[in-house]
């Protein structure tokens, strides 16, 4: 091979190598994204654009060296039909350091050196284990039983045979960048209890104080924001009445009330930017307190809320916060919420733990007796799943 020729191949097998570490790094990105939408502003994990480029590069140099450990012919010779060679390049750089560590393992070794691999050449007082050339590395960073393959053998078990695991691997990445982000979901039809939800069922499971008229008027926003977000399951739908039980027991979005709460001599200043809440509500203006109070049926409170679910739902809450209780936008800013807390949720609900699921959204148990009576008599009158 001419040596343009090696150094294109190699190049080629740097580039699937960063499209596989690429891969992963997508993941953990997501990953990233999911876990901070359930953390307040100062418990957020932050982005480290340096990391992101030593990872791929080391997937760049994972697919190089998975390149030279291959015959360089071959990937010379590559066509569309060696889709399965490229797969296992591209598996390689997913698997990272592992790969780098199976080729410096290959590498040979001094006349008489220790070898941290054991052998015959191992140092004295170590533990004599498999030789390297007897180590296969596949992409999900396993070492499968190979006790009697040879070098040749290995490197191809390692980068190119194996390749029902390199399918298997590469599917999960693609259904996992291909799966809802939070924001979305995707329930079911049968699954759809939102039809069942009537003004009469709702005045049932609130406080005889609370008046009909408000409960018809402003119902349909709150369907209508479970829906659009997909939050259709009967467990979400009483979580999000039960939410608007403890929050406003008038079925009306509202701005919160002065209290002692949040107030110490002027309004809502316990929110302002400087105190332990103004911290952790995102405050960082003068004023932010007043301006980023509790409004909705979910009482969305302070700067990063605001921010944050605004974003989600296309409303610009930070420069006009009183759209939070509009009725259209307070049902989106409800299911937006909820959607955003939905895997605590799910999980508090489905162990029975009330108190957890009210926690997530509340961030305490304030209005929890009348969370509790609504989620549980609606819990006893609507059917367990709504039948077409």
């Amino acid at each position: 091979m001419a040596a343009a020729e090696v150094l294109g191949t190699i190049f080629l097998g740097g580039v699937m190598g960063l499209i596989g570490q690429g891969a992963r790094t997508v993941i953990g990105l997501k990953k990233l994204h999911d876990e901070n939408a359930a953390k307040g502003p100062n418990e957020q994990d932050s982005f480290i654009a340096s990391r992101l480029i030593v990872s791929l590069f080391i997937g760049f140099i994972a697919g190089v060296a998975a390149a030279l450990l291959l015959d360089l012919s071959k990937l010379a010779a590559i066509t569309v039909a060696d889709i399965d060679l490229l797969l296992g390049l591209a598996a390689a750089g997913y698997a990272g350091t592992d790969i780098i560590e199976a080729f410096v393992a290959r590498l040979p070794k001094p006349a008489g050196s220790g070898s941290p691999g054991g052998g015959e050449g191992a140092s004295a007082g170590t533990t004599p284990t498999k030789p390297p050339s007897t180590v296969v590395v596949n992409v999900a960073g396993q070492t499968p039983a190979a006790e009697g393959l040879t070098t040749a053998a290995v490197t191809e078990a390692a980068f190119k045979l194996d390749l029902a695991d390199i399918k298997t691997q590469l599917g999960s990445i693609t259904s996992l960048i291909a799966s809802p982000a939070t924001g979305t979901a995707s329930p079911t039809a049968d699954d759809d209890s939102t039809d069942l939800i009537s003004p009469t069922l709702v005045k049932s499971i609130f406080s005889p104080a609370t008046p009909l008229a408000n409960i018809k008027t402003h119902l349909p926003s709150v369907l209508a924001g479970l829906r659009d977000k997909g939050l259709l399951d009967r467990e979400m739908v009483l979580m999000a009445l039960a939410t608007i039980r403890a929050e406003t027991e008038g079925f009306v979005p509202i701005n919160e009330f002065v209290s002692k709460y949040n107030t110490d001599k002027t309004p809502f200043d316990k929110y302002e930017p400087g105190t332990n809440v103004g911290k952790i509500l995102g405050n960082t203006q003068p004023g932010d307190g007043a301006r980023f109070r509790g409004r909705g049926f979910v009482q969305l409170t302070g700067r990063y809320n605001y921010n944050q679910i605004g974003a989600q739902i296309s409303a610009n809450l930070i420069v006009t916060p009183t759209l939070a209780n509009d009725s259209t936008l307070a049902g989106l800013i409800l299911a937006q919420f909820l959607l955003n807390k939905q895997d605590i949720i799910r999980a508090a609900l489905s162990s029975g733990d009330l108190k957890a699921a009210r926690k997530a959204v509340n961030g305490g148990t304030h209005g929890f007796d009348r969370f509790e009576d609504t989620y549980t008599r609606g819990d006893a009158l609507l059917p367990e799943t709504a039948m077409a």
